[in-house]
């Protein structure tokens, strides 16, 4: 296929986020930030099908024991579809009541990593969370305004993560208790680059980063130098994972938030990386 293709569907997302690749469905998932809504699209078939949330909902996670954890407005919840079914477990910023939670991943060890923020964007009151299998949760770094990723190397050293409103990707080392060192500034973006958005790691342990504004995404070696970039038509591009059997598919988001829309912006997008990605950990609670 030629670079790029927008996947054919009716809606446009107006925050398009937390792609999740679930090899047990042969299913793309993402969600709809702020319609709210949850998607799913069938690689077996193509069929997509969209869930409207009843709060903003940042991202999923599978569940080792089958079914999700969403990362809601009001804080965790065990979540399944066909049918819709949300169950909460707990709130770790009630003193907040103008956060939420924007995009979170699980680690190789079972945990999920999830940031939240302010909605209006007014204050830095952003944390990064890791939630245990235990469904107990721990305040792992402060002062985000808008925290996005995060990714994993593949040898489980590194965990990266970025302040968008602050154009930083960070670089964290991890312990071994499986905690995070201080964070350091890993790749910083000009102006002309937008803001770094979602982010995954490849197989060949190089960071692919959606820039917000910036109308494309890009990869990175490990040491933060960029090797390539791949234009996209929308203007606000927001995530990136891979997919399929043999995680050789990449899909991404966008958004129209913000915009008079052109028609592919809040695309979901197929791009041809030309390398694959690695398995999707499951959260073991």
């Amino acid at each position: 296929m030629a670079e790029w293709r927008i996947v054919d569907r009716v809606e446009r997302d107006v925050l398009g986020e937390g792609t999740l690749w679930c090899a047990r469905q042969n299913a793309l998932y993402w969600v709809d930030i702020l319609a709210p809504a949850i998607n799913r699209l069938s690689l077996t078939d193509g069929r997509i099908d969209r869930w409207a949330m009843p709060e903003p909902v940042g991202w999923l996670v599978e569940r080792e024991q089958g079914g999700f954890i969403a990362g809601l407005k009001s804080g965790f919840a065990a979540l399944t579809v066909d049918p819709l079914s949300i169950t909460p477990i707990a709130d770790p910023e009630p003193h907040l009541p103008g956060s939420r939670m924007n995009d979170g991943k699980a680690d190789v060890s079972g945990h999920i990593w999830c940031g939240t923020m302010d909605t209006a964007e007014e204050n830095a009151c952003g944390t990064l969370y890791r939630l245990a299998p235990d469904l107990s949760w721990q305040a792992m770094d402060r002062d985000y305004g808008v925290p996005n990723g995060p990714a994993f190397s593949g040898d489980g050293r590194w965990l990266y993560h970025s302040d968008t409103a602050q154009r930083t990707v960070y670089r964290f080392a991890r312990d071994e208790s499986g905690g995070i060192t201080e964070r350091v500034p890993f790749i910083r973006f000009e102006e002309a680059d937008g803001y770094p958005d979602g982010m995954t790691v490849d197989a060949e342990d190089h960071l692919w980063i959606a820039h917000w504004g910036g109308g494309r995404i890009s990869r990175f070696d490990t040491q933060g130098t960029l090797v390539r970039s791949i234009a996209l038509p929308a203007r606000q591009v927001t995530n990136v994972t891979f997919a399929g059997e043999n995680l050789d598919r990449m899909f991404v988001t966008s958004a129209t938030i913000g915009l008079t829309p052109h028609p592919e912006d809040g695309a979901l997008f197929e791009v041809d990386a030309g390398v694959k990605g690695r398995p999707t950990p499951l959260f073991r609670g």
